[in-house]
């Protein structure tokens, strides 16, 4: 016979299933260590949410003196062929621009350039090893940001983004091996909904980190403008919502911490793949939301 979260579980999972999404979730009572989630071990391409742990890096060597965030760096147009909505790739002329600033757009904005520009100066190799000097294992920094402007979406038009979809969803392996490199957990950044957890505790509760570094992130966090996904259902008067978004083909991902009025705080992670060969699926953000909330509640009503 199922115990209450046993039942949970195995309706939320049923949920996703219908939804045609597969997920990987974990929501963790930052203050009781309590937690519930659905295949948290499970790794996954980072896409942007690798933005995060650039950030920490980026802010550590600036706390340690080896940047300076008043250093301003020249930016060129046009560094990736497919520009994103917002942010230095959709700029015609080269801009002059501080690593606080750059900071804030590859956190805040999700600026593929300004976080680009940030691994000029840290690499992604230096930024996991960061990681670990500061406690967060199960992360893994492989690449720059730019290589995820070179998938078979960009190589469709736009009548065609559902075919680049299709071959997202079924060119995987068993062992999260890959035909598009960008999904392969062997080549690209990867993490677990655990790892993200435990990244967020580490920044939100006593830890390795500094409490300045800590800081640091958790504002820019805050300041997220991308909020379309999971913020509806943990953004209210009582309660904020800090996080990052990642998105990739068929990935939709989203992690953040939920603090309410009352001193409660809840670290989630929600990762997802989408079985469904459509580039624009709001109904899965509302899923995958939906999913994440009743995780929460249920670790609120324990």
């Amino acid at each position: 016979m199922m115990t209450g979260t046993e039942g949970l579980l195995a309706d939320m999972r049923r949920q996703l299933r219908d939804g045609g999404l597969r997920g990987c979730l974990l929501v963790r009572d930052l203050r009781s260590g309590e937690e519930v989630g659905i295949e948290p071990d499970v790794a996954l391409p980072a896409a942007s949410l690798v933005k995060v742990p650039l950030a920490l890096a980026t802010a550590e060597r600036v706390r340690r003196g080896e940047l300076d965030g008043a250093t301003a760096l020249d930016v060129p147009p046009g560094r990736i062929t497919t520009p994103g909505p917002t942010g230095l790739s959709r700029f015609r002329h080269p801009a002059r621009i501080a690593i606080d600033d750059l900071l804030y757009l590859s956190t805040c904005v999700s600026d593929g350039s300004a976080a680009d520009a940030l691994f000029g100066l840290t690499p992604p190799a230096r930024v996991t090893a960061l990681l670990q000097e500061c406690g967060v294992d199960g992360i893994t920094v492989r690449h720059s940001v730019s290589e995820l402007s070179d998938t078979p979406v960009e190589r469709f038009d736009a009548d065609g983004a559902h075919l680049a979809h299709a071959l997202a969803i079924d060119s995987g392996t068993g062992g999260r091996g890959h035909r598009v490199p960008q999904l392969d957990t062997t080549r690209a950044s990867t993490g677990t909904a655990r790892s993200w957890v435990g990244l967020l505790q580490a920044l939100w509760t006593p830890s390795p980190v500094h409490p300045e570094v800590a800081g640091r992130v958790r504002g820019l966090m805050a300041h997220n403008v991308l909020r379309h996904r999971l913020a509806p259902d943990f953004d209210s008067d009582a309660a904020t919502w800090s996080s990052k978004t990642g998105t990739l083909l068929n990935l939709r991902h989203e992690i953040g911490v939920v603090e309410h009025a009352d001193g409660q705080a809840f670290a989630v992670a929600a990762l997802t793949e989408s079985l469904v060969p459509a580039a624009t699926q709001p109904g899965a953000d509302a899923l995958m939301a939906h999913v994440a909330r009743t995780l929460r509640d249920h670790l609120r009503q324990l």
